[in-house]
């Protein structure tokens, strides 16, 4: 039987479940501010009606599809023949699966790749979506999108043709999506180790052999997959890259066998699983001594780009959840959101969101830049820096802002039926291994620096980012910030100094410090921006929780008389800014 209480706790839930944003676009002010300073105006307002419609469409019925999906029962299922025997090496998904990919792929976020100059607003589009986590689709998405870019960067004419057009429709039920095949077994993120052989056939096809061991998307039309050509040396140096159709010309598969699907902790509705090739036709990508490379730069790099937007639309939504769940659940005889330690945590939640939201866009930015050839020589070297530093610091930041939401609702938050940040956990774990590990992605960002120079001008990058801050209310963590970057020219300058292992002992501790100057710098660029533009802003009190939180030196926050002021200022900014709209 009900009692009273229990029916008044359950409506103030209800009260909680209607009190969130129907238009995960429309209710983001921030993201908004940063398209407009980044777009222009006239650009905004531009793609302002796609973002607004996909916004609606993520916050409703793909989030509602979503949670069906992932529901267990609803999980892919391996489906190797049709009905009458015929091989199919297909993987099943729920209905839901096909309605949401409708829906995605006619918000055009492949489509804008079709031509160069479209990278944050494919971002935009990309960052709305993750508020669902991975939901069956972002890994796909992020494979085309990586195969796209090498084919139209190193593609031959006849490749283009046959491969590149269906790869950005906007129609589901006729476009092809791509998918990446490079790890196996015995190496992981040490490619060079790969093994799987490449026959060369004397008519510009190759035969592909052998494993591969981690193969997501594998219902998609065409895989990029890394193999090496017969008599090619070993290490990456031998390895090449190449396009593999799903199908031959006959309608058969083209020499690939599904072993079997993946058991995965997180992004449960996108089917993983461990593939054979025996002879399958293969086309080069590329030079074939630059397979590498191409994959590297031109792939890797790309998804890297998708994984760390997705990290932050992921970071926006546990923020919704927990901001919009303390206003409305009440312990102690007064609403969660009242007391500080509820404060703290949506704080926090909202500070590192906001910090990932201005790194990710600030490389898209770059990228429109390098493919529309407007890029400097320093600003691709600041690219090809913070493409992995923000991979490895938004999938690290993620899982722990998705911990901090998940504590706010207490028992609650482990409940799978109750909200969606238990699949949002899952699916972070994922997404801090995906597309390089923490300390590859840090190894590599310090070899870089020492081997090629790049600290300069990502050193000089961000000291242009904070000329540009003149604010009064920014001048102390401006201060801040300027310093830290200095002690990080430091650090690097003594660990070049060690010797290789010592080296790579203090790999992360020189990322960390890199990446918290580059998300700070860029925040108080946007707040000078918004600023000077006059708007109503909480981001110098967000800018002053992050600093202090990760570079200002010896920062306790019982010596900081403000301390419970601001975190009440950012925590009820985010309880405004989870308001249904």
């Amino acid at each position: 039987m009900t009692t009273d209480a229990a029916a008044q706790g359950r409506a103030n839930l209800a009260v909680w479940e209607a009190s969130k944003p129907v238009n995960f676009f429309t209710a983001d002010a921030n993201l908004q501010s940063v398209l407009r300073r980044i777009l222009g105006d006239a650009a905004y307002v531009r793609t302002e009606a796609n973002l607004t419609r996909f916004g609606g469409q993520v916050a409703t019925a793909l989030d509602q599809w979503a949670r069906e999906e992932d529901l267990i029962g609803n999980h892919p299922r391996l489906d190797r023949y049709d009905g009458i025997g015929r091989r199919t090496e297909q993987v099943a998904f729920h209905p839901n699966h096909e309605r949401a990919g409708a829906l995605i792929w006619a918000s055009d976020m492949l489509a804008l790749q079709a031509e160069p100059g479209h990278i944050v607003e494919q971002m935009a589009l990309f960052y709305l979506l993750s508020h669902n986590g991975e939901g069956g689709h972002c890994c796909s998405i992020a494979c085309t999108a990586g195969l796209i870019r090498a084919l139209q960067t190193v593609g031959s004419e006849s490749l283009k043709a046959r491969f590149l057009a269906p790869l950005v429709g906007s129609n589901f039920d006729t476009m092809q999506h791509g998918a990446q095949f490079l790890t196996e077994i015995q190496g992981g993120s040490d490619v060079g180790a790969n093994a799987l052989r490449a026959a060369d056939q004397g008519d510009g096809t190759f035969r592909l052999t052998g494993e591969k061991w981690f193969c997501s998307n594998v219902n998609a039309d065409q895989f990029l997959v890394m193999g090496r050509p017969e008599g090619a040396s070993s290490g990456t140096r031998g390895l090449a890259v190449f396009v593999v159709p799903r199908l031959l010309d006959d309608g058969s598969t083209n020499g690939f066998f599904i072993r079997r699907l993946k058991d995965k902790l997180g992004t449960r509705t996108l089917a993983s699983v461990e593939l054979d090739f025996d002879g399958a036709v293969a086309y080069p990508l590329g030079p074939l001594d630059q397979g590498f490379k191409t994959t590297v730069e031109l792939v890797l790099n790309t998804s890297r780009l998708l994984n760390a937007v997705s990290c932050a639309g992921v970071m926006r939504r546990a923020a919704i959840e927990a901001a919009s769940y303390a206003a409305h659940r009440t312990a102690f005889g007064q609403v969660i959101g009242a007391y500080p330690l509820v404060q703290e945590a949506v704080a926090d939640c909202v500070s590192e969101y906001t910090a990932a939201t201005a790194s990710g866009f600030a490389l898209a930015a770059l990228l429109d830049l390098m493919e529309t050839g407007r890029a400097s020589e320093d600003q691709q070297a600041v690219y090809r820096v913070l493409v992995n530093l923000n991979k490895y610091a938004t999938s690290v930041r993620g899982s722990h802002v998705v911990h901090r939401a998940i504590e706010v609702l207490g028992g609650n938050g482990a409940i799978e039926s109750f909200s969606v940040l238990p699949r949002l956990y899952r699916d972070m774990v994922v997404l801090e291994s995906w597309e390089g590990t923490h300390n590859v992605l840090c190894l590599q960002v310090q070899r870089d620096m020492q081997r090629y120079g790049l600290h300069k001008p990502f050193l000089r990058w961000m000291g242009e980012r904070l000329d540009s801050v003149t604010a009064p209310a920014l001048a102390q963590e401006r201060a801040v910030v300027a310093s830290a970057v200095e002690r990080g020219a430091d650090l690097l300058a003594r660990i070049t100094a060690l010797s290789r292992t010592a080296q790579q002992a203090h790999a992360r501790r020189l990322a960390d410090i890199l990446t918290d100057c580059a998300q700070a710098a860029l925040l108080l660029e946007e707040a000078q921006w918004e600023l000077d533009r006059g708007l109503a802003t909480a981001k110098p009190q967000i800018i002053a929780h992050f600093v202090n939180a990760h570079l200002r030196p010896g920062y306790d926050p019982l010596d900081d008389p403000g301390y419970l002021d601001r975190i009440r200022f950012v925590s009820e900014a985010a309880l405004r800014d989870a308001d249904p709209v």
